[in-house]
């Protein structure tokens, strides 16, 4: 589909005709919010996660909600119906609007919405056989990563330091303790336990985050949340990456160092399936 119907404040329009204005605060200083929403079958995958996340991030840097939890599933399952794929990513943005160029809050403008969908993208059957290479790299990003916030040059040059080593992400620390990659949350397996960074401002909690805990707790696998060094990355038997559009995916190799035995291990492979059969539950 070449050019995708989008919405953007209130109209849909083709992809390559929809235009904002420069003073966009969005394009100006990055000051808006966006979330992505898997689509299996054409179902949202936990869209009230997603839209409960999109509400925090938009309370936390002060921008009015401008439509209601109702609203915003009709919105979204307009742009679903428009695409022809079955499995989508829904993007939705939300800016703060437009303005003169000032650094404080405006007042009475109105907020930019802007929605789109694409075919969802996961990874191969040989990536997940094989597992993939990350590399480490000193978390950098300012002290609010729990808001999803579209001010991420952060997050691209992590993904970009990553992309020079070959390599599938960057896996940050913060004075020694690992927080997230550059678009995934970060687990650690050790004695059959998995183990995540604590939810607080240094991490984003993926949707997948929840998930993961409820997976373990199906699934009979220890899990625990605290703060883990880096020696413990490395000496992990397991490390996992998650996000939308990895789903779980294994690490075999950190800074050309194999984790473990060096492919997907067993509570990988568990939470795997696991996640498969909770996108058609």
């Amino acid at each position: 589909m070449d050019d995708p119907l989008v919405y953007l404040n209130g109209l849909l329009t083709p992809l390559s005709e929809a235009k904002i204005p420069v003073l966009d605060r969005g394009f100006i200083f990055g000051d808006g919010i966006y979330e992505v929403i898997p689509v299996y079958g054409r179902r949202m995958f936990r869209a009230e996660q997603h839209l409960a996340r999109l509400f925090r991030s938009l309370d936390a840097i002060g921008i009015t909600n401008p439509h209601g939890k109702a609203q915003w599933h009709a919105l979204i399952q307009t742009i679903m119906d428009a695409h022809p794929a079955d499995d989508q990513m829904v993007y939705l943005q939300v800016t703060r609007g437009v303005a003169k160029r000032a650094h404080a809050f405006p007042a009475d403008v109105t907020p930019t919405v802007f929605i789109m969908s694409n075919p969802i993208v996961l990874p191969g059957a040989a990536l997940r056989e094989s597992g993939v290479a990350c590399v480490t790299l000193e978390d950098r990003r300012w002290l609010r990563c729990e808001i999803k916030s579209t001010s991420l040059l952060g997050n691209v040059l992590a993904a970009q330091y990553a992309a020079e080593h070959e390599a599938a992400e960057a896996i940050q620390f913060r004075d020694g303790f690992l927080t997230e990659a550059s678009a995934s949350n970060v687990w650690i397996v050790s004695d059959g336990k998995l183990m995540g960074p604590p939810k607080n401002n240094l991490i984003l909690e993926g949707i997948r985050y929840a998930l993961i805990e409820e997976l373990c707790a199906a699934n009979d696998i220890p899990f625990e949340a605290r703060n883990i060094a880096r020696a413990e990355v490395f000496g992990a038997d397991e490390v996992l990456l998650s996000s939308a559009t990895k789903e779980v995916l294994a690490v075999a190799s950190l800074d050309g160092q194999p984790i473990g035995a060096g492919a997907p291990g067993p509570v990988y492979q568990r939470l795997y399936a696991a996640y498969q059969a909770a996108k058609t539950a």
